[in-house]
């Protein structure tokens, strides 16, 4: 037991390193900006105070957002998404995967759930001895499931899932417009070392390389940062784009695509003045997600789970209204189409 616990300390300890060398390299940055290029090269005073007023923006936010999707805790299922006593006795005694499926459908019945595994099963985690929930899945080195989980992040040394996702784009968004800010401002300081125009003093070394690395960061930070809005647009997580969710009648990759314009909504909110701050402002809770083919609001889950005699956890991201101004109305008329079942939901704006 004590070198098993010695390995996991050793092995968080180890975690830490990418999160270390960013924030060296950042660090770095930092001083070779403000005091070799500010401070010792640029002349000007007028040149050097607006440059650094922008610096210091840039730089505010993306340490912001930087930090905020380190420190969010990966959310998990709530207790409603546990077996009760008896059948997770039931469960647990039965050797026959048929029979245990069996008493998991009987528990997912009064649960908001409509993916299944490849097989057609209900996901459920041996791990957490949970019922996951719809876009959730199980982080082998976090060791929790986690809700809407999108990968695991050596970078920040965290999940990425719902509790965080809108942090960790805004953190690729800002460390992009970081390293733009600093390439555009240190070139022509660049050019003049290059040429030989001003004299080799200690910041040549420091603004030759510091334009180096903040071009080859801002392409590799890019194309992250275009590929994860391309995601948020098709409502996909990564996991997803790889592997598409399959529901009652099926994979579909488009399964939660609601349109471009609800899509960024539910990532970002439906209020633009909190778009480009790191704050949580993304819609529902995590446990239930509108679909093509399923449309559930965050008031019925949660009428859903408090039927089956639970409640979220606590700690966990409270519950978003689709809209401040708008109710969802849920019909209990269902239709069949292309073969699978829908809930059909009617929207009402508020007086």
């Amino acid at each position: 037991m004590a070198p098993s616990h010695a390995l996991k300390c050793c092995k968080r300890a180890l975690n830490w390193i990418p999160v270390l060398f960013i924030n060296l390299v950042v660090g770095w940055s930092y001083y070779a900006y403000v005091v070799e290029l500010c401070v010792y090269t640029i002349p000007n005073n007028t040149e050097r105070i607006i440059y650094l007023v922008i610096f210091h923006i840039f730089f505010s936010m993306f340490i912001w957002s930087y930090w905020k999707t380190i420190w969010s805790t990966p959310t998990g299922p709530s207790k409603a998404f546990g077996l009760p006593r008896a059948e997770k006795e039931l469960y647990e005694r039965e050797e026959r995967g048929e029979a245990q499926q069996e008493i998991l459908k009987k528990v997912a019945r009064t649960l908001p759930i409509y993916t299944r595994t490849a097989g057609g099963a209900i996901r459920y985690c041996d791990h957490c001895q949970v019922i996951k929930p719809d876009r959730c899945h199980h982080c082998s080195t976090c060791e929790m499931c986690v809700l809407k989980m999108d990968h695991h992040c050596p970078w920040v040394n965290n999940c990425v899932g719902f509790s965080n996702y809108k942090f960790f784009v805004l953190f690729l968004a800002y460390a992009s417009l970081y390293c733009a800010v600093i390439c555009a401002t240190v070139i022509q300081y660049f050019i003049k070392f290059w040429t030989k125009q001003l004299a080799d003093t200690h910041a040549k070394f420091h603004i030759l390389f510091l334009f180096f690395v903040a071009a080859m960061f801002f392409i590799s930070i890019l194309s992250l940062f275009s590929y994860h809005l391309w995601l948020v647009g098709k409502n996909r997580t990564t996991i997803e784009a790889f592997r598409a969710p399959v529901f009652t009648n099926g994979p579909d990759k488009n399964g939660f695509s609601l349109g471009c314009s609800r899509n960024m909504a539910e990532v970002f909110g439906d209020q633009a003045k909190y778009w480009i701050f790191p704050v949580f402002s993304s819609l529902g809770d995590g446990h239930s997600f509108v679909t093509r083919l399923v449309h559930i609001d965050a008031e019925q889950a949660n009428s859903i789970l408090q039927q089956n005699g639970k409640s979220p956890a606590d700690g966990e991201a409270k519950p978003s209204a689709l809209g401040n101004n708008i109710h969802h109305t849920v019909e209990n008329s269902k239709e069949n189409i292309n073969g699978g079942q829908t809930v059909s939901v009617t929207m009402e704006s508020d007086p």
